[in-house]
Protein backbone atom coordinates (compact mmCIF):
# COMPACT_ATOMS: atom_id res chain seq x y z
CA UNK A 1 0.00 0.00 0.00
CA UNK A 2 3.21 2.16 0.27
CA UNK A 3 2.41 4.36 -3.32
CA UNK A 4 -1.91 3.08 -3.06
CA UNK A 5 -3.50 6.75 -3.42
CA UNK A 6 -7.13 7.49 -2.99
CA UNK A 7 -8.24 10.27 -5.19
CA UNK A 8 -10.96 12.87 -4.32
CA UNK A 9 -12.53 15.63 -6.27
CA UNK A 10 -13.98 18.04 -4.72
CA UNK A 11 -11.55 17.56 -2.36
CA UNK A 12 -11.36 21.19 -0.81
CA UNK A 13 -14.93 21.68 1.10
CA UNK A 14 -17.74 20.16 2.24
CA UNK A 15 -18.46 16.11 1.51
CA UNK A 16 -14.81 16.11 -0.61
CA UNK A 17 -12.83 17.77 2.53
CA UNK A 18 -14.56 15.02 5.41
CA UNK A 19 -13.55 12.01 3.08
CA UNK A 20 -10.41 13.27 2.47
CA UNK A 21 -9.31 13.40 6.29
CA UNK A 22 -11.14 9.78 6.89
CA UNK A 23 -9.35 8.37 3.81
CA UNK A 24 -6.42 9.51 5.91
CA UNK A 25 -7.15 8.60 9.54
CA UNK A 26 -7.26 5.02 8.06
CA UNK A 27 -3.53 5.82 6.60
CA UNK A 28 -4.39 6.33 2.60
CA UNK A 29 -2.40 8.10 0.43
CA UNK A 30 -4.25 11.03 -0.98
CA UNK A 31 -4.46 12.84 -4.47
CA UNK A 32 -6.84 15.73 -3.78
CA UNK A 33 -8.20 17.59 -6.49
CA UNK A 34 -10.38 21.00 -6.71
CA UNK A 35 -10.94 24.41 -8.12
CA UNK A 36 -8.35 26.58 -8.15
CA UNK A 37 -7.75 29.60 -5.94
CA UNK A 38 -9.62 26.87 -3.03
CA UNK A 39 -6.58 26.50 -0.86
CA UNK A 40 -6.70 22.96 -1.27
CA UNK A 41 -2.45 23.34 -0.50
CA UNK A 42 -3.63 24.32 3.29
CA UNK A 43 -5.55 20.93 3.71
CA UNK A 44 -2.50 18.73 2.22
CA UNK A 45 -0.29 20.61 4.34
CA UNK A 46 -2.53 20.08 7.04
CA UNK A 47 -3.22 16.48 6.59
CA UNK A 48 0.46 15.36 5.48
CA UNK A 49 1.19 17.37 9.73
CA UNK A 50 -1.68 15.67 11.32
CA UNK A 51 -1.75 12.25 9.44
CA UNK A 52 1.53 11.02 8.25
CA UNK A 53 0.17 9.99 4.81
CA UNK A 54 1.65 11.03 1.30
CA UNK A 55 -0.58 13.72 0.30
CA UNK A 56 -0.61 15.36 -2.74
CA UNK A 57 -3.02 17.98 -4.22
CA UNK A 58 -3.69 19.75 -7.64
CA UNK A 59 -6.13 22.95 -8.56
CA UNK A 60 -8.16 22.37 -11.70
CA UNK A 61 -11.15 22.73 -12.80
CA UNK A 62 -13.01 20.00 -13.94
CA UNK A 63 -15.97 21.82 -16.15
CA UNK A 64 -12.90 21.95 -18.56
CA UNK A 65 -12.41 18.60 -20.22
CA UNK A 66 -8.35 19.26 -20.29
CA UNK A 67 -8.55 18.93 -16.40
CA UNK A 68 -9.25 15.02 -16.43
CA UNK A 69 -6.18 14.35 -18.98
CA UNK A 70 -3.91 17.06 -16.83
CA UNK A 71 -5.09 14.45 -13.73
CA UNK A 72 -4.24 11.40 -15.88
CA UNK A 73 -0.70 12.64 -17.14
CA UNK A 74 -0.08 13.91 -13.41
CA UNK A 75 -0.60 10.01 -12.56
CA UNK A 76 1.15 8.89 -15.07
CA UNK A 77 4.17 10.91 -14.81
CA UNK A 78 4.53 10.68 -10.83
CA UNK A 79 3.92 6.62 -11.07
CA UNK A 80 0.52 6.83 -8.60
CA UNK A 81 -0.96 3.66 -8.37
CA UNK A 82 -4.58 5.01 -7.48
CA UNK A 83 -6.66 2.40 -5.35
CA UNK A 84 -9.99 4.07 -4.75
CA UNK A 85 -11.51 6.85 -6.84
CA UNK A 86 -13.85 9.63 -5.69
CA UNK A 87 -15.87 11.56 -7.92
CA UNK A 88 -17.30 13.89 -5.69
CA UNK A 89 -16.61 17.03 -7.19
CA UNK A 90 -20.28 18.96 -7.96
CA UNK A 91 -22.30 21.71 -8.50
CA UNK A 92 -25.56 22.64 -7.02
CA UNK A 93 -28.66 23.68 -8.52
CA UNK A 94 -29.57 27.86 -8.94
CA UNK A 95 -33.29 27.76 -9.46
CA UNK A 96 -35.89 27.84 -11.77
CA UNK A 97 -35.32 26.37 -15.40
CA UNK A 98 -36.22 29.24 -17.22
CA UNK A 99 -34.23 31.91 -14.90
CA UNK A 100 -30.91 29.92 -15.13
CA UNK A 101 -28.27 30.95 -17.16
CA UNK A 102 -26.87 28.94 -20.71
CA UNK A 103 -23.40 29.01 -19.14
CA UNK A 104 -24.09 27.72 -15.71
CA UNK A 105 -26.40 24.56 -17.08
CA UNK A 106 -23.54 23.74 -19.68
CA UNK A 107 -20.88 23.95 -16.61
CA UNK A 108 -22.99 22.04 -14.11
CA UNK A 109 -23.44 19.37 -16.77
CA UNK A 110 -20.11 18.96 -17.52
CA UNK A 111 -18.67 18.95 -13.95
CA UNK A 112 -21.78 16.63 -12.83
CA UNK A 113 -21.46 13.92 -15.51
CA UNK A 114 -18.84 14.27 -18.52
CA UNK A 115 -15.62 14.47 -15.20
CA UNK A 116 -16.90 11.88 -13.61
CA UNK A 117 -17.32 9.27 -16.60
CA UNK A 118 -13.98 10.64 -18.06
CA UNK A 119 -11.77 10.31 -15.29
CA UNK A 120 -12.85 7.00 -14.59
CA UNK A 121 -12.65 5.72 -18.38
CA UNK A 122 -8.59 7.54 -18.28
CA UNK A 123 -8.16 5.61 -14.87
CA UNK A 124 -9.42 2.12 -15.40
CA UNK A 125 -5.89 0.78 -16.21
CA UNK A 126 -4.35 2.01 -13.14
CA UNK A 127 -7.40 0.82 -11.27
CA UNK A 128 -6.99 -2.48 -13.08
CA UNK A 129 -3.37 -3.02 -11.66
CA UNK A 130 -4.56 -2.24 -8.14
CA UNK A 131 -7.22 -4.24 -7.73
CA UNK A 132 -9.10 -5.55 -5.48
CA UNK A 133 -10.19 -1.25 -6.33
CA UNK A 134 -13.01 0.52 -5.99
CA UNK A 135 -14.66 3.83 -7.21
CA UNK A 136 -17.23 5.80 -4.53
CA UNK A 137 -19.28 8.41 -7.24
CA UNK A 138 -21.29 10.72 -5.14
CA UNK A 139 -24.38 11.21 -6.29
CA UNK A 140 -27.55 12.24 -4.42
CA UNK A 141 -30.96 11.60 -3.07
CA UNK A 142 -32.37 14.29 -5.78
CA UNK A 143 -31.93 11.32 -8.04
CA UNK A 144 -34.76 9.74 -7.00
CA UNK A 145 -37.28 12.41 -6.93
CA UNK A 146 -38.72 14.93 -9.29
CA UNK A 147 -37.84 18.23 -7.56
CA UNK A 148 -38.54 22.03 -8.47
CA UNK A 149 -35.42 24.33 -8.73
CA UNK A 150 -33.14 20.74 -8.88
CA UNK A 151 -34.37 19.69 -12.36
CA UNK A 152 -30.62 19.81 -14.36
CA UNK A 153 -29.01 18.42 -11.00
CA UNK A 154 -31.54 15.90 -10.30
CA UNK A 155 -30.52 14.77 -13.76
CA UNK A 156 -27.15 15.05 -13.44
CA UNK A 157 -26.66 12.85 -10.59
CA UNK A 158 -29.43 10.25 -11.63
CA UNK A 159 -27.14 9.56 -14.63
CA UNK A 160 -24.32 9.20 -12.45
CA UNK A 161 -26.40 6.07 -10.03
CA UNK A 162 -26.81 4.91 -13.86
CA UNK A 163 -23.72 4.84 -14.86
CA UNK A 164 -22.40 3.93 -11.70
CA UNK A 165 -25.12 0.51 -11.32
CA UNK A 166 -24.21 -0.45 -15.23
CA UNK A 167 -20.47 0.29 -14.29
CA UNK A 168 -20.32 -2.25 -11.50
CA UNK A 169 -21.84 -4.92 -13.10
CA UNK A 170 -18.97 -4.56 -16.01
CA UNK A 171 -16.01 -3.92 -13.40
CA UNK A 172 -16.99 -6.96 -11.29
CA UNK A 173 -14.88 -9.14 -13.88
CA UNK A 174 -11.80 -6.93 -12.66
CA UNK A 175 -11.95 -6.78 -9.17
CA UNK A 176 -13.37 -3.33 -9.26
CA UNK A 177 -16.23 -2.39 -6.98
CA UNK A 178 -18.57 0.80 -7.88
CA UNK A 179 -20.72 2.24 -4.91
CA UNK A 180 -23.37 4.96 -5.21
CA UNK A 181 -23.38 7.01 -2.46
CA UNK A 182 -27.02 9.12 -2.28
CA UNK A 183 -26.86 11.73 0.47
CA UNK A 184 -29.93 14.01 1.29
CA UNK A 185 -28.73 17.61 2.84
CA UNK A 186 -25.24 17.61 4.19
CA UNK A 187 -24.25 20.54 6.25
CA UNK A 188 -21.29 21.84 4.00
CA UNK A 189 -21.37 25.72 4.33
CA UNK A 190 -23.17 28.30 6.23
CA UNK A 191 -25.38 28.89 3.35
CA UNK A 192 -26.48 25.09 3.35
CA UNK A 193 -26.78 24.90 6.99
CA UNK A 194 -29.19 27.86 7.30
CA UNK A 195 -31.44 26.48 4.26
CA UNK A 196 -31.66 22.78 5.98
CA UNK A 197 -32.60 24.53 9.54
CA UNK A 198 -35.63 26.58 7.81
CA UNK A 199 -36.65 23.01 6.25
CA UNK A 200 -40.05 21.02 8.04
CA UNK A 201 -39.12 18.67 10.67
CA UNK A 202 -38.26 15.59 8.85
CA UNK A 203 -35.78 16.90 6.32
CA UNK A 204 -34.13 18.99 9.16
CA UNK A 205 -33.59 16.00 10.87
CA UNK A 206 -32.41 14.07 8.24
CA UNK A 207 -29.55 16.83 7.45
CA UNK A 208 -26.52 15.06 8.30
CA UNK A 209 -23.18 16.56 9.02
CA UNK A 210 -20.24 15.76 6.40
CA UNK A 211 -18.12 13.99 8.86
CA UNK A 212 -21.03 11.21 9.70
CA UNK A 213 -21.37 10.93 5.75
CA UNK A 214 -18.13 10.57 5.18
CA UNK A 215 -17.89 7.12 7.85
CA UNK A 216 -20.72 6.18 5.91
CA UNK A 217 -19.67 6.19 2.18
CA UNK A 218 -15.64 5.12 3.15
CA UNK A 219 -17.38 1.56 4.93
CA UNK A 220 -19.69 1.48 2.58
CA UNK A 221 -16.86 1.49 -0.50
CA UNK A 222 -14.68 -0.71 1.80
CA UNK A 223 -17.32 -3.50 1.97
CA UNK A 224 -18.50 -2.94 -2.03
CA UNK A 225 -21.57 -2.18 -1.57
CA UNK A 226 -23.60 -1.14 -4.51
CA UNK A 227 -26.27 2.18 -3.43
CA UNK A 228 -26.01 3.07 -0.52
CA UNK A 229 -28.38 6.12 1.52
CA UNK A 230 -27.04 7.85 4.64
CA UNK A 231 -29.27 8.45 7.63
CA UNK A 232 -32.00 6.45 8.39
CA UNK A 233 -34.57 9.09 7.69
CA UNK A 234 -33.62 9.36 4.64
CA UNK A 235 -34.27 5.77 3.93
CA UNK A 236 -37.47 6.61 5.42
CA UNK A 237 -37.84 9.13 2.86
CA UNK A 238 -37.05 6.56 0.06
CA UNK A 239 -40.17 3.75 1.71
CA UNK A 240 -42.22 7.03 1.36
CA UNK A 241 -41.77 7.65 -2.39
CA UNK A 242 -42.50 4.10 -2.89
CA UNK A 243 -46.03 4.06 -0.76
CA UNK A 244 -47.44 7.63 -1.33
CA UNK A 245 -49.17 8.83 -4.46
CA UNK A 246 -47.92 11.19 -6.72
CA UNK A 247 -50.15 14.18 -5.75
CA UNK A 248 -49.00 13.75 -2.18
CA UNK A 249 -45.19 13.86 -2.68
CA UNK A 250 -45.50 16.89 -5.09
CA UNK A 251 -47.64 19.03 -2.17
CA UNK A 252 -45.13 17.55 0.24
CA UNK A 253 -41.80 18.62 -1.89
CA UNK A 254 -43.44 21.99 -3.30
CA UNK A 255 -43.84 22.87 0.53
CA UNK A 256 -40.44 22.40 1.04
CA UNK A 257 -39.09 23.64 -1.79
CA UNK A 258 -40.69 27.21 -1.56
CA UNK A 259 -38.72 27.50 1.83
CA UNK A 260 -35.57 27.85 -0.24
Amino acid sequence: MANHYALITGASQGFGKSMALEFAKRNINLLLVALPNSKLWALSWFIKKNFQVRTLCLELDLSLKDSCYIIDDFIRDNALQIKYLVNNAGILSRGFFEDMDDAFIERQIKVNVLAPTLLTKLLLDNLKKTSPSAILNVSSMAAFFSLQKKQVYGATKAYLLSFSKSLRKELKKDNISVTTVCPGGLNTTTRLCYQNRILGLLPRKSSLNPEEAAVIAIDAMMKRKNVIIPGLINKFFMLLDKLLPEFVKDILTKREIKKI
